[in-house]
């Protein structure tokens, strides 16, 4: 628990005050400051640079009170930009920032304090952060659930396959009063998923639908889709050793998608909620689904599979047409889809599509505005032909390697009826190298836009 909990906004006197400083309000403390504090904070180098830090001390030698030039942009990483400075302590935030600017700071040094300890623990004491109990519940439920991201990503698939992830979901379900329906193996076909099947059944550990079910019935229907890939070797059209390195990360997007339902079901929004996750691995043996080969699906549409390599797409394409099939107000899928999104758009950004332009312009505001980025791409319909088939109606491999991103939202967008708001988010769902508050390994990325949005869509 990297907080304390406090009540009210002033914390006790045991804590430290953390004080930003950017270059005029540094001046304006320095005519106020101490002269041995002045001092000492000259001796250091200390100019409230973004990024650094100066503790000053009291005539006993210990910490009176923390320094820190403030980071140009945002808030979000202000506090996670000095955790690792401070020793094991109490400390809080000692600043004129809003409301809105500190719990986004709160947040952050919540990030800051992660670690993924499943298989190494630390024993090291670590900081703690005052946190007002008016914004605790708020801050917690970001963190917890951005922190379920992480655990899930960063969990080999030895330790998180189809049944694992389901497990996952059943837990989450268990705490908020939600029902799951499991459909694994040979039900997917009985119960018409043949396009999960087909992707899954080379493993030997089964494929599976996994649902989840919260709210009152009167409610509108918010379907929350996510890829559920927990190993992508690329199937026949085999990845090489480098391009399999991080795929227990496949299964972002289900991840995602857990994580939103969360989020949604804390804090009761007035919705009725349907999560879907196709959890599988796409493996090789010798009932693996072949290139050629041509899937049907639940929709009934046939796809035609140009590359055993692009199965998210196909496993989704079955959970997207069952979700429709309730008429949904609103479905939203997480997929860790394509690296032509991240050529696009790198590593930090992910793609949003979406069937409606005002829909996706309002919610990368919001990710602007929360500080949890995503970019529009383009639903780019003459690009239909790249995933036309001459044998089949659709061909899961567009014909051109340019556009790859845009080819695989317009073959989702088939699954999904034209009059439902449908939003796509083709996310990374990986932090390549440690950042503060963002550590090397698996993380949330446009995870808390989305449940911003359904807060202002569904309030």
């Amino acid at each position: 628990m990297p907080y304390k909990i406090i009540k009210g906004s002033k914390a006790d006197q045991s804590s430290v005050p953390l004080k930003p400083l950017c270059s005029g309000s540094f001046k304006a403390w320095q005519a106020k400051a101490s002269k041995p504090h002045r001092q000492w904070v000259a001796a250091a180098g200390f100019k409230a640079n973004p990024g650094q830090v100066v503790r000053l001390p009291t005539p006993q030698g210990r910490v009176k009170k923390v320094l820190f030039g403030k980071q140009v942009d945002g808030y979000l990483y202000q506090l996670a930009a000095i955790y690792s400075s401070l020793p094991a302590g109490t400390y809080h935030l000692d600043c004129d920032w809003s409301e809105a600017e500190q719990k986004q700071a709160l947040l952050g040094w919540g990030l800051a304090a992660y670690r993924f300890e499943r298989y190494r623990k630390s024993s090291k004491p670590r900081p703690k952060l005052c946190l007002p109990a008016a914004v605790a519940a708020e801050v917690k439920a970001l963190l917890e659930a951005q922190c379920l991201v992480r655990d899930l990503v960063n969990t080999p698939t030895e330790d998180l396959g189809p049944a694992e992830l389901a497990a996952a979901v059943e837990a989450e379900a268990a705490k908020f009063g939600a029902t799951t329906r499991l459909l694994s193996g040979e039900e997917l076909l009985t119960q018409n998923f043949p396009a999960i099947h087909a992707v899954g059944r080379a493993s030997h550990r089964p494929p599976m639908l996994v649902e989840l079910d919260w709210g009152d019935a009167d409610q509108p229907l918010l379907a929350l889709v996510g890829k559920g890939v927990c190993f992508d070797t690329g199937g026949l059209d085999l990845k090489n050793a480098s391009g399999m390195a991080l795929m227990k990360k496949d299964m972002g997007g289900a991840a995602h998608a857990l994580a939103l339902a969360r989020l949604v079901m804390q804090a009761k929004l007035p919705v009725r909620l349907k999560l879907l996750i196709p959890a599988v691995e796409n493996s090789v043996a010798g009932n693996a689904y072949r290139p050629g080969d041509v899937i049907p699906t639940r929709k009934g549409i046939q796809v035609e599979i140009g590359n055993t390599d692009a199965e998210g797409r196909v496993v989704l394409s079955d959970a997207l047409a069952y979700a429709s099939e309730s008429k949904p107000d609103l479905i939203v899928d997480f997929a860790t889809l394509t690296g032509a999104a991240r050529v696009a758009l790198g590593t930090d950004l992910p793609a949003l599509f979406s069937n409606s332009k005002d829909l996706a312009r309002v919610i990368q505001d919001v990710g602007d505005s929360c500080e949890d980025p995503l970019w529009t791409m383009p639903l780019y319909r003459p690009y239909r032909d790249l995933i036309k088939s001459p044998i089949a109606d659709l061909n899961n491999n567009g014909k051109s390697p340019y556009g790859g991103c845009i080819t695989a939202a317009l073959f989702l967008e088939y699954f999904v009826p034209d009059n439902t708001d449908w939003v796509h988010l083709d996310t990374f769902s990986w932090n390549q190298s440690s950042r503060p508050g963002r550590p090397e390994g698996g993380d949330a990325m446009g995870l808390r836009t989305m449940f911003c949005y359904l807060q202002r869509r569904y309030a």
